[in-house]
């Protein structure tokens, strides 16, 4: 069974050009399944796999504690695999064909308690603090308020933001913009960062809102840097630019925001990723209804 196996290597190697390590995975996965085979089956010809034999091999990955998306990586491979055998003459059906990838576990959003990022954020700044302080403050305060992904704070532009309007205009995923609305506070607080940035730095070229300390266009591992010195006040899971979009879009829902605003505001294509939202705002009534109903601590 292994000269079939290191065949489909060398033409996924030769052939469909895979790089190195996606070859290797491929590798692997086939090794471990045609060990399998050998150990349960003693089969000798993998031509002879059944869907039974698959489905098996499936079960024991569970059993041995792979994750969904470990196994599914596996059960890719082997359909794979058996395609290439279907197309070579080799089989006359696909015994992959018809099992389905197992269901992946949602995770929760991680966030930040509505309270504990008020009080981060309302920390007062030093009367002579800098630009980078200024500038560090400005993208946690931005972020809050909008909800926007790292990408579209580092693309945001002077001109998108309208101060008669009061929103700013976001260029999101696939090409789209969003408007976003915003408070009066937020945007006095963007006056005084253009001030502070037009005295301290020099701009030159395209007007990005969040630049360096240099005056150059922002990147991701500055943004992801900001975002992680904030928040490692707090015991989280994860720490990154999206923990914020998150509690954005946490607090908006536990206040009683209508989900398909929030969907807008976040610029979710479907209803279906925001709605992951939900799950933390149960879990935040369950909390609730424990301590407040008379008869919820009965037991």
């Amino acid at each position: 069974m292994s000269m079939v196996v290191e065949h489909f290597v060398r033409y996924l190697e030769k052939e469909k050009r895979y790089s190195a390590h996606t070859v290797d995975a491929y590798h692997t996965d086939l090794k471990g399944f045609v060990s399998y085979l050998e150990q349960s089956y003693h089969l000798e010809s993998v031509e002879n796999t059944t869907q039974e034999m698959i489905r098996s091999y499936v079960v024991q990955l569970m059993e041995l504690g792979f994750s969904p998306t470990s196994v599914n990586r596996k059960l890719s491979s082997l359909k794979r695999f058996f395609s290439f055998l279907l197309r070579r003459g080799m089989l006359q059906h696909n015994p992959a064909y018809g099992i389905h990838a197992l269901k992946k576990a949602h995770r929760l959003p991680v966030y930040v308690d509505e309270e504990k990022l008020s009080e981060l954020l309302d920390i007062p700044g030093h009367p002579n603090e800098d630009f980078p302080a200024v500038r560090d403050r400005m993208v946690l305060e931005l972020l809050y308020a909008t909800g926007m992904r790292r990408s579209e704070i580092i693309e945001l532009k002077h001109s998108a933001i309208d101060f008669s309007e009061m929103t700013v205009k976001v260029h999101g995923k696939g090409n789209k913009y969003r408007l976003i609305p915003l408070s009066k506070q937020i945007l006095e607080q963007i006056s005084l960062y253009i001030e502070m940035k037009q005295k301290a730095v020099e701009i030159s070229g395209e007007k990005w809102f969040i630049v360096t300390n240099k005056g150059e266009k922002a990147y991701p591992g500055l943004i992801h840097a900001i975002t992680t010195k904030a928040l490692s006040a707090f015991k989280l899971q994860k720490k990154s630019p999206h923990v914020i979009r998150h509690s954005f879009a946490t607090h908006l829902l536990s206040r009683g925001a209508d989900l398909n605003m929030i969907k807008e505001l976040l610029g979710h294509a479907s209803l279906a990723a925001t709605q992951v939202y939900t799950h933390s705002s149960i879990e935040q009534l369950k909390t609730i209804y424990i301590n407040a109903h008379p008869r919820a601590k009965l037991k």
